[in-house]
């Protein structure tokens, strides 16, 4: 990304990412010349943020609710029966719903924090990132507000991880799908090694498909990759219900490292903080934010249930991931293999192209101009190999996604969140009686650093224990 002479691009940009890109980048931050990036108004002086956005195509409350399900659903959910596995059949459906809860309730504090800035900034909308700024700029604290630069880093920082990171498990879903239908492969015995070589001989494909940069040639099979998802949680049900042991045979329990483990996988199956803040830019009335989140999280919670639940039950212990693997050799289940495996290649270059935009946007700044169509491609094939590295090294789905989970989630969508609602409503309308606001976001964020630290021991360990 560039600033000044490319300014109208990055609204093109956005606007193409909303519509697109199942994890949409931030905003980059709003041109300054020299003033203060945020400025506080008197609450006597009042903005309707609403009236003063400027919305070519706004979308209404089940449109957003079908984009936050868009947004939330990616290669995570394929992989979610593997985590119950982990963890065991009842406690995994029961921590499924409690989290259902908390991050719908995380993603709800942000929301309204950003929604409250709009009204004192004087601002129609903003990025996770602006908030993130904002709230530390403006807030309580003035010995803490010449951070408020390095707090936005720490957003975007964290964003880029998780979104190359779920490339990474892109990648390897597409590797292992490939795998098994060329060795036709049902034994549920995989050589690691063997594998790595599949993931190699993506390189040059991926890499030729992420030198696309532009979203126009890659949106349309946005909506046939959410088709293909709901065969896969109709299949996974119907398959598994027809090996299925006794239900009372199959561990509720398992042990605490598996938990912790399940909890990273879960929590990056289902985390939608990254989506929420463009879905809400770009409703039609975005004071019913709160019906959107609860529609499209219900729907998200509820498929990932089915195929976490069905497929640990049906395909039992030596299930692998995804779990479209561990379908028969059937026509229809041959045929899904295929499509899936086609689609998340395509959804990779969607994926790539949000923290790439991102990191484009500093580095852009390095270069010549004139010379930033070569640059650009050079640093997306850096990229496409280090993340193609990464999977070669650790070619797990389930602890890759456990790590991402419990190392950027963790942090993007609970610490972060209750850290600015603190810093939002620390002086209005402050911290309630027996400063109960206080301890609630220190109780959310306590959540958050217990999932930081052992969900990452945890799933780091299994990660390592693979090589």
């Amino acid at each position: 990304m560039e600033m000044n002479s490319n300014q109208v691009n990055h609204t093109h940009t956005r606007q193409d990412a909303r519509d697109a890109s199942p994890k949409p980048p931030p905003q980059p931050p709003p041109i300054t010349n020299g003033n203060p990036k945020f400025i506080l108004h008197s609450q006597k002086e009042p903005y309707d943020f609403v009236a003063h956005r400027c919305n070519a195509k706004p979308t209404n409350t089940i449109e957003s609710a079908g984009h936050l399900i868009k947004g939330c659903l990616g290669g995570g959910i394929l992989g979610i029966h593997e985590a119950y596995m982990k963890c065991g059949l009842w406690t995994s459906l029961f921590v499924t719903i409690i989290f259902g809860f908390y991050i719908t309730y995380c993603v709800h504090i942000l929301v309204k924090s950003a929604q409250t800035l709009y009204k004192r900034l004087h601002l129609p909308e903003m990025s996770y990132p602006d908030v993130a700024e904002a709230s530390l700029e403006i807030g309580p604290f003035p010995r803490l507000r010449k951070y408020s630069k390095w707090f936005r880093y720490a957003v975007d920082a964290v964003i880029c991880i998780d979104l190359f990171g779920a490339c990474c498990v892109y990648q390897i879903i597409i590797a292992k799908t490939i795998q098994q239908l060329i060795e036709n492969n049902d034994e549920m015995s995989w050589d690691i090694d063997r594998l790595r070589l599949y993931v190699l001989a993506l390189l040059v494909p991926i890499l030729l498909l992420c030198m696309i940069t532009t979203l126009k040639y890659l949106a349309p099979f946005t909506l046939l990759a959410d088709l293909f998802i709901v065969a896969c949680v109709i299949a996974t049900v119907v398959y598994s219900l027809r090996v299925a042991p006794e239900i009372s045979t199959v561990p509720a329990w398992k042990d605490g490292l598996g938990f912790f483990e399940f909890c990273g996988i879960v929590v990056f199956s289902m985390e939608g903080i990254g989506v929420s803040l463009p879905i809400e830019n770009n409703m039609k009335d975005p004071k019913q934010f709160p019906k959107v989140l609860c529609l499209g999280m219900s729907v998200v919670v509820s498929f990932l249930i089915l195929v976490g639940f069905f497929g640990y039950w049906g395909f039992g212990e030596n299930s692998i991931s995804p779990v479209t693997l561990n379908l028969p050799s059937e026509t229809f289940p041959t045929i899904l293999k295929c499509l899936m495996a086609v689609m998340i290649f395509i959804t990779f270059a969607l994926n790539f192209w949000a923290p790439f935009n991102l990191v484009w946007h500093y580095v852009s700044k390095k270069h010549d101009p004139k010379r930033h169509w070569l640059w650009e491609r050079i640093y997306r094939a850096i990229f496409i190999v280090a993340i193609t590295s990464i999977a070669v090294a650790f070619p797990n789905i389930g602890n890759l996604m456990g790590l991402l989970g419990a190392f950027c989630l963790s942090n993007m969508g609970f610490i972060f969140p209750a850290m600015i609602e603190l810093l939002v409503i620390w002086e209005e309308p402050g911290l309630g009686k027996f400063k109960w606001r206080l301890w609630k976001n220190v109780l959310v964020m306590l959540v958050g650093v217990l999932l930081f630290v052992a969900g990452t021991y945890s799933n780091l360990k299994g990660l390592i224990s693979n090589i």
